[in-house]
This record gives structure tokens, C-alpha cells and sequence, in this order.
């Protein structure tokens, strides 16, 4: 009897939030299949122009990782390397230190490199040695992340031809059917003027703000190595 009154007053609220979980898991499937047809329907209509963005966003992506791997001080300026760098300057052993420069080709090492190649000659020729090849290093690696300026760049004016394209295509439908179309006549045109101006602005928002970040990175990072080779270099002011 108790059970009966249990089914009783449980089964009018469970029923319905039986029937509303179905419907939910049956809109969120369709919602899914929806969106796996949209990007499939975007790739489809894309057209070479679409392609081409998607590999400038290949290349991208792998900037970005390199970039990431790349540029950071343990990388330009192992701490192991400037603690044997700042041993051999203690000890006076720039011929080794010279050698360890010639072995360990990265931003630091070029710096004090180019410093040890004019040891005899006075602080100011030393000092403007170094600083030279810091402004070469530091452009390097302005140059290195500048790909992904011009991607950033590039990839909306790529999104731009392909809308261009897309319309021109469009006009060109309505023209050869003397001004009388369907909707789906010109749809194959319109996607493609949608498709790559969409591709573009995805490619070309992250890549811009990975490119600031970048640069952020090279001048921080810059600024502290720079600071480790002076440093390496001030014992010959009172040589000058």
C-alpha cells in the first residue's frame, strides 16, 4: 500500500523531467551534428583562397610554438653559461671564455663575443662593441617574431579577395540568368565571400595577439641579457 502511494506522488515528477532530459540530450546531439555540418559546409565552400588561409594558419600555429620554445631567457641565456662566463671573467681566462663564445653560438654569447674581440683596446671601443651586437641580436629576434606581424596582416586582406571574389561570382550568376535568379543560385558565391572572411579574422586575431606578446617578450628579455653582458664588461671602465 505504501509502495502504491509512493508510485503514486513520484511518477507525476518524474515523468515529465524524464520526457525534458530526453528532449534536452536530443537538442544538444542536434546542436552538435548541426555544428559538425556548418564546419564541414564552411570548409567545403571554401575555395582556394579559403585553403590558402588555412595553411597561413598552418604556418602560424608553428610559429607560435617555436616562438614559445625559443624566446625566453633560459634559451638566449642559460644560467649554466653565465655562471661559467662570469668564473673564467673572475679568473681573467677570456682566452676560454672566447672559446666558450666560439662553442655556444646564442644572443648572449654573440654579445660578449664581439666585447672579448676588442680586449687591449680601451672601454668606450669595447663598450660600443658590445652594444652593437646587442641591437643585431635584438633585431634578429624582432625579425623572427615579424612573421607573424605580416600573417596577421596578410590573412584579413586574403579574407578581403576572397569576399571580392565571392560577390564577383554572385554578379556574375545574376548577369548570365538576365536579372531573374534563385536564392540558391547565388548561395555558392555569398558562402564564399562569408567563408573567407570568417577563415581570415580567425587566423589573423590570434596571430596578432601572439605577435604582442612576442614582442613583449623580446624586449624584456633583451633588456635582462643586456644587462648580464655589461655587467660581464664594466670590470675594464677602470682600464679605459
Amino acid at each position: 500500500m505504501r509502495y502504491d502511494k509512493l508510485m503514486s506522488v513520484t511518477l507525476p515528477v518524474l515523468t515529465p523531467l524524464l520526457f525534458a532530459s530526453t528532449a534536452f540530450a536530443q537538442e544538444g546531439e542536434a546542436a552538435a551534428t548541426e555544428s559538425t555540418n556548418a564546419l564541414a559546409d564552411a570548409f567545403a565552400n571554401a575555395g582556394i583562397i579559403g585553403w590558402i588561409i588555412v595553411l597561413i594558419s598552418v604556418v602560424s600555429v608553428a610559429l607560435i610554438i617555436e616562438n614559445f620554445v625559443s624566446i625566453k631567457r633560459d634559451k638566449l641565456a642559460p644560467p649554466d653559461v653565465i655562471n661559467e662566463l662570469e668564473a673564467l671573467f673572475d679568473e681573467e681566462n677570456f682566452q676560454e671564455a672566447m672559446d666558450l663564445c666560439e662553442q655556444e653560438h646564442m644572443y648572449l654569447t654573440n654579445i660578449v663575443q664581439a666585447g672579448l674581440a676588442k680586449l687591449g683596446h680601451t672601454f668606450d671601443t669595447i663598450q660600443t662593441a658590445v652594444r652593437e651586437m646587442e641591437e643585431e641580436e635584438t633585431v634578429k629576434l624582432f625579425q623572427k617574431i615579424g612573421w607573424l606581424s605580416l600573417i596577421a596582416a596578410s590573412a584579413p586582406m586574403m579574407g578581403l579577395l576572397g569576399t571580392v571574389t565571392g560577390m564577383f561570382v554572385t554578379f556574375g550568376e545574376i548577369a548570365a540568368a538576365g536579372g531573374s535568379v534563385s536564392p540558391a543560385q547565388l548561395a555558392g558565391g555569398i558562402k564564399l565571400a562569408l567563408t573567407t572572411t570568417i577563415f581570415g579574422l580567425c587566423v589573423a586575431l590570434p596571430t596578432g595577439a601572439f605577435f604582442f606578446v612576442f614582442r613583449n617578450r623580446v624586449v624584456r628579455t633583451s633588456i635582462e641579457i643586456n644587462a648580464i653582458a655589461e655587467d660581464l664588461f664594466e670590470r675594464f671602465r677602470s682600464a679605459k
